[in-house]
């Protein structure tokens, strides 16, 4: 079968579907075509910021629109495997129960009791009955229209349908013209319409070289499906350890209904032409566990990462539904950070000369900032490639033993053995001051020289340790010439102070930076 193609170049999912179909793959998958039944696989590109798929839900509630369906940031691959009758020679092969938003320029057909059978012609039939579908079908015939009150037909009002438009249906009757709403409940059709559909469906011109119960495979993409991460993490007493659970929430609004199906997903940043507009990850508790309470097991799949449910689940129709990402990895090391980036209001200054002005001082912020930070590594009780997501932090009240909110964030995808760093707001006893105490300039030489005092006051009854962020914005060619304390370089233009305020007191740290050019 020739399969339409995208503008500039093929999508992934249909050159893997291009190999599959040419026997390409991995003994493992040839295995799996030997099992009935459906497997989906959904990809996302949703913003864990701004996606909320109760949105998506009440849009689908006032009626369904391709246009609104279209903007769900992600879409699924579904492959089915059936057994079906086919004839021999010529015939019509009709697939229903496809999903309603499915793109027809994706589907693939294998013949895989066959491999003869070609493929003549495809169809995509979704003439699906509605009312003012229903009506159309009965322009220039008789309709009946009946008045109800307390249960009761109280009138009965016969007429010839002469055009159904913005809703309305214009009625010939014996009294004269009438006007009456595709969506009023007291029109009375004697049947259903040939050519109206219950169900999406399919239809292959087929020229099969041997008749029978055929296994037959069809693959295609679909709109209306996505996923996203969402992670909870537990925070002990003293903030130096962390119970992380992470869960999936799928959102299906793609007109269809897989059921008993195995389930895929994708992470990563996998590109589509738009329209202008396995090995298991590191599991915690006992081995004996039921599959149903394990989480999704992760490969590197490409250059992303697929996450595959060891069970079979059901995916319903216009439905959210969590499930587990990866078990709680409890005991967890974190570590609770204080920074202060005493010019964030002007953040970066990045110049294209010197900045000589004297009078250039960025206005010192007086909040730290708070963040956990954790090691993704299997030593760590961690080590799953976690997808990007949101990241909700929670912290027990001793008095009551109850959880109480204390932050979140967004991660973007993360691979293991790396850092996961979780800003959860500023702190509140913890305060800074920084302020430039001299600066001279010397034009002839090309030569200034600033000094700054970064003042941080911990109002605590505990020790706080504060990272202190610098950023040397008049030039790119320094040096410290002077300091109080220690301190990395992080980038060209970027020196951190990593220091202890002590309780109930203060701690300031100094420097001198030199700039020439």
């Amino acid at each position: 079968m020739t399969m339409s193609r995208r503008s500039g170049r093929v999508s992934m999912v249909l050159m893997v579907g291009a190999a599959v179909a040419a026997g390409a793959v991995a003994p493992r998958e040839a295995r799996a075509e030997d099992e009935d039944g459906t497997s989906l696989t959904v990809y996302s590109s949703a913003d864990p910021a701004g996606f909320d798929p109760q949105q998506f839900v009440t849009q689908q509630r006032n009626g369904w629109d391709r246009n609104w369906v279209s903007q769900v940031p992600g879409f699924g691959v579904v492959k089915e495997t059936r057994r079906i009758p086919v004839e021999q020679g010529r015939n019509d092969l009709r697939f229903t129960d496809v999903a309603v938003f499915i793109d027809p320029t994706t589907v693939s057909f294998r013949d895989l009791t066959d491999p003869g059978t070609a493929v003549l012609e495809q169809n995509f039939q979704f003439d699906l009955v509605s009312p003012s579908k229903l009506i159309e079908k009965y322009i220039d015939r008789e309709i009946t229209h009946e008045t109800t009150k307390d249960g009761q037909v109280v009138a009965t009002l016969k007429g010839k349908v002469l055009s159904v438009n913005q809703g309305m249906v214009v009625l010939q009757t014996a009294d004269g013209i009438r006007f009456l709403s595709s969506m009023d409940p007291g029109i009375r059709l004697p049947s259903l319409p040939d050519g109206l559909l219950t169900k999406p469906t399919l239809v292959w011109k087929l020229d099969a070289l041997q008749g029978g119960d055929h296994r037959v495979r069809t693959t295609y993409q679909t709109a209306g499906l996505t996923w996203r991460a969402d992670y909870n993490v537990v925070l002990n007493g003293d903030d130096t350890r962390a119970d992380i659970s992470a869960w999936v929430s799928l959102l299906n609004l793609s007109g269809a209904t897989f059921k008993d199906t195995k389930l895929k997903l994708v992470a990563g940043d996998v590109q589509r032409v738009q329209a202008p507009r396995p090995s298991r990850g590191p599991m915690t508790g006992a081995k004996a566990r039921s599959a149903a309470a394990e989480g999704f097991e992760e490969k590197a799949f490409f250059e992303y990462h697929l996450y595959t449910l060891p069970r079979k689940t059901d995916v319903l129709q216009n439905s959210t539904q969590q499930i587990t990402l990866f078990p709680a990895a409890n005991g967890v090391n974190v570590e609770k950070l204080l920074v202060y980036y005493g010019a964030a209001e002007t953040a970066y200054w990045n110049f294209g000369s010197p900045a000589t002005d004297r009078d250039l001082r960025p206005s010192g912020n007086p909040k730290l900032d708070v963040y956990v930070r954790f090691r993704n590594e299997k030593a760590n009780a961690m080590g799953m490639p976690l997808p990007k997501g949101k990241v909700r932090v929670y912290k027990q009240d001793d008095a009551d033993g109850t959880l109480e909110f204390v932050g979140e964030d967004l991660i973007d995808h993360t691979p293991r053995d790396e850092q996961v760093l979780v800003k959860l707001g500023q702190a509140f006893d913890v305060v800074g001051e920084r302020t430039a105490t001299d600066f001279t300039i010397n034009t002839g030489r090309k030569e200034m020289i600033e000094t700054f005092r970064i003042t941080l006051r911990n109002h605590k009854d505990a020790a706080q340790k504060v990272l202190v962020k610098e950023n040397l914005y008049r030039w790119t060619n320094w040096e410290i010439t002077a300091k109080s304390d220690e301190f990395s370089k992080i980038d060209s233009r970027t020196i951190h102070f990593d220091v202890n305020v002590p309780p109930r007191g203060e701690k300031q740290v100094t420097y001198t930076v030199r700039y020439t050019w």
